[in-house]
């Protein structure tokens, strides 16, 4: 085994008890052997541009206008949100969920060695843009975001004891004072093969959740190439005029 390479296995609540104590999966492991390195939408607004809630849920910086709770949006939208990653620290964020990518472990986790646990969960790429535009240094703290599964069940992002090149799931990088700005990508294991429905940020059990929804895609290093597309239809076409 050469370092230590690890990624544990996410918390997973329903949407009715998000976030509750107790409510937690134990801890299961992938370790890396190899050195190569459609959601509930009672209570929700339609899809659209983001409404600015009317009265802000938490204290914001004067200008910023808070996306109100409730609201659906698309992937490639941006929401202004705000949450308290603990009881003295206030939180607010511009997020813009990128692209959404469905996976496997045969294709991302060569070389990792994955837990018997995680042997039915289904692996999702998140990426996302976050700017922090509050007046709090967020370094270190968790990214808010959580997806809904086919069952209806939030679920954490996995973080990974190494780099994993596919996508460096972690937390926000310290610091990340006012005004940063960061380009993540975050690993969701859904379990028993979940669907990916949508994108959520709901820091509490009362909170109406942000939802992102949008089309699934293939991780952007497993592509092929336009030109090696291009190419292979039309050898294609000779043989098939041959």
């Amino acid at each position: 085994m050469h370092g230590d390479r690890t990624v544990r296995r996410p918390r997973r609540a329903r949407r009715g008890t998000a976030l509750l104590a107790g409510l937690t999966l134990a801890g299961a492991l992938l370790a890396g052997c190899s050195g190569d390195d459609e959601p509930d939408s009672a209570g929700s607004s339609e899809s659209g541009t983001p409404s600015a809630s009317d009265s802000p849920y938490l204290p914001v910086p004067e200008g910023v206008e808070l996306t109100a709770p409730g609201t659906q949006l698309k992937v490639g939208e941006t929401a202004t949100v705000a949450w308290e990653p603990r009881q003295d620290l206030v939180g607010v964020l511009e997020v813009t969920v990128d692209r959404l990518e469905k996976t496997t472990y045969a294709k991302s986790f060569r070389g990792w060695k994955l837990s018997s646990a995680l042997d039915d969960a289904a692996p999702y790429f998140v990426r996302a843009t976050v700017t922090n535009v509050g007046d709090t240094d967020l370094g270190g703290q968790r990214i808010p975001l959580y997806i809904v599964d086919g069952a209806n069940t939030l679920v954490e992002y996995s973080s990974f004891a190494s780099r994993f090149k596919p996508c460096p799931s972690g937390d926000f990088p310290k610091p990340f004072a006012a005004g940063a700005t960061q380009q993540v990508c975050l690993v969701y294991l859904a379990p028993k093969g979940g669907d990916l429905t949508a994108v959520s940020f709901r820091p509490t059990q009362e909170f109406d959740p942000i939802l992102w929804t949008g089309k699934l895609e293939a991780p952007a290093d497993q592509a092929a190439p336009k030109g090696k597309n291009n190419k292979l239809k039309k050898q294609r076409a000779q043989r098939n005029r041959n």
